[in-house]
C-alpha cells in the first residue's frame, strides 16, 4: 500500500457478548494493517479494554470526543467511546437484547460517519442477528439494516470472499421451504449482473462467473425438478447474450471441485448453505462477508459471534485481519 493516500477506517467489535472485542485486539497487533491506514475504534471503551484483557495483549489508542479531532498524520489508533455497553452487566456467550441494541447503534453511527465522508470504510466484528432483532433492529440480517440507512430497497446483497473466490447467492437468510419460489429467471439474472458489477468494482476486468444448479444433479433433465430448465438456464443464457462471462448451472455437490481444473472468480449459488458450507471448509479462518451494492465499503468476518468460546482467549483473528485488509483494498480500488 506504500505510496497510496492514507485512508481512515472505522473498526467495531460487533456484539459485545461474543468474540468480537478479542478479535479486534488481536488483529491490531498486526503492524501490516497500519500501512497508510488510520483505524478509528467505535464502541464502548470498556468492551475494547475487556477484549484486550481476554486476548492478553495491549491496545494502544487515543480517546476523542468527535471524529473531527483525528489528526491523520499522527501514527496512532483513535477511539470514539459510545459508552453504551457495560460488559459487567452482560455475560459473555449469552444472547442479549441490550448488546444487540448497542451493536446496532454503533454500526449506525459508523455508517453515518462514512456516509458523511468522515470515514472511508467500516469493518465490524461478528454480530448476532437474533440479538439485533431483540434489541429493536428488526431486519432479517445486517445488510438489510445497512441498506435501510441508505434508503436502498434493492440492488444490494451479501458477497462472501475467500482469497480470490467471491460468492453471492440468489436467496440468503430465509427458510428453506421458501427458497424454490424465489428461484426465478429474473432474480437469477439480477444476481448474475450484480456479481459482475461488484467484481468489476473490486478490480476484476472480465469476471468469470459460475452458476450453481438448485436441484440434485442439476435436475437430471427435469426428472428431479424443473428450476434449471425453466428459470436458471434461461437466466444464464440471457446474461451471456448481454456479454457477461458466465457459465452453468453446475451441480452444487461438485462445483467446488471444478475450481481445481477450471478456476472462476465468482460463484452464484441458489441458497445460503449451498456455497457457505464449501467456503467454510476451504478456509473458515479467512472468509469475509462484503456488503455489496452499497455506496460505502462495509465488511465483516464470515463467521459468527462464537458464543461457545467467548472470553476464553482462543478466538482466531484470521478472518478479522483479512476483512480489514480487504476493506482497505476495496476503498483504494
Amino acid at each position: 500500500m506504500s505510496g497510496n493516500r492514507k485512508v481512515t477506517m472505522g473498526l467495531l467489535y460487533g456484539d459485545a457478548t461474543g468474540i468480537g472485542s478479542e478479535l479486534v485486539a488481536k488483529a491490531l497487533q498486526n503492524q501490516d494493517l497500519f500501512e497508510d491506514v488510520t483505524w478509528v475504534l467505535i464502541g464502548d471503551e470498556r468492551v475494547f479494554r475487556l477484549g484486550a484483557e481476554i486476548a492478553n495483549c495491549s491496545l494502544q489508542y487515543r480517546k476523542i470526543e468527535s471524529i473531527d479531532q483525528i489528526d491523520p498524520n499522527e501514527e496512532t489508533t483513535w477511539l470514539i467511546d459510545t459508552a453504551n455497553t457495560d460488559p459487567l452487566t452482560l455475560p459473555l456467550g449469552k444472547l442479549s437484547a441490550e448488546s444487540g441494541k448497542a451493536t446496532g447503534d454503533n454500526l449506525t453511527l459508523a455508517t453515518r460517519l462514512a456516509q458523511n465522508k468522515k470515514l472511508d470504510g467500516v469493518v465490524y466484528a461478528p454480530l448476532n442477528k437474533g440479538a439485533l432483532y431483540k434489541g429493536g433492529y428488526q431486519f432479517e440480517d445486517d445488510i438489510h439494516l445497512l441498506a435501510s440507512l441508505f434508503d436502498y430497497k434493492s440492488g444490494f446483497g451479501e458477497v462472501n470472499v475467500l482469497e480470490d473466490l467471491w460468492v453471492t447467492r440468489v436467496t440468503s437468510h430465509i427458510p428453506m421451504k421458501e427458497v424454490a419460489q424465489h428461484i426465478t429467471k429474473s432474480r437469477v439474472l439480477e444476481v448474475i449482473r450484480f456479481a459482475n458489477v461488484i467484481l468489476k468494482k473490486a478490480g476484476f476486468t472480465n469476471p468469470r462467473i459460475a452458476v450453481s444448479a438448485y436441484n440434485p444433479h442439476a435436475g437430471d433433465s427435469g426428472l428431479i425438478g424443473m428450476e434449471e430448465i425453466e428459470e436458471i438456464i434461461p437466466a444464464v443464457e440471457a446474461a451471456q447474450q448481454e456479454g457477461l462471462n458466465v457459465v452453468g448451472p453446475f451441480p452444487a455437490d461438485t462445483i467446488f471441485l471444478r475450481l481445481k481444473e477450471n478456476p472462476f472468480d465468482c460463484l452464484v449459488s441458489m441458497y445460503h448453505d449451498q456455497a457457505q458450507t464449501g467456503m467454510k471448509l476451504i478456509g473458515f479462518d479467512k472468509g469475509v462477508t462484503v456488503n455489496g451494492g452499497l455506496p460505502v465499503v462495509l465488511d465483516t468476518p464470515a463467521h459468527g459471534t462464537a458464543f461457545d468460546i467467548a472470553g476464553k482467549g482462543v478466538a482466531n483473528p484470521g478472518a478479522m485481519i483479512t476483512a480489514m485488509k480487504l476493506a482497505v483494498k476495496m476503498v483504494r480500488e
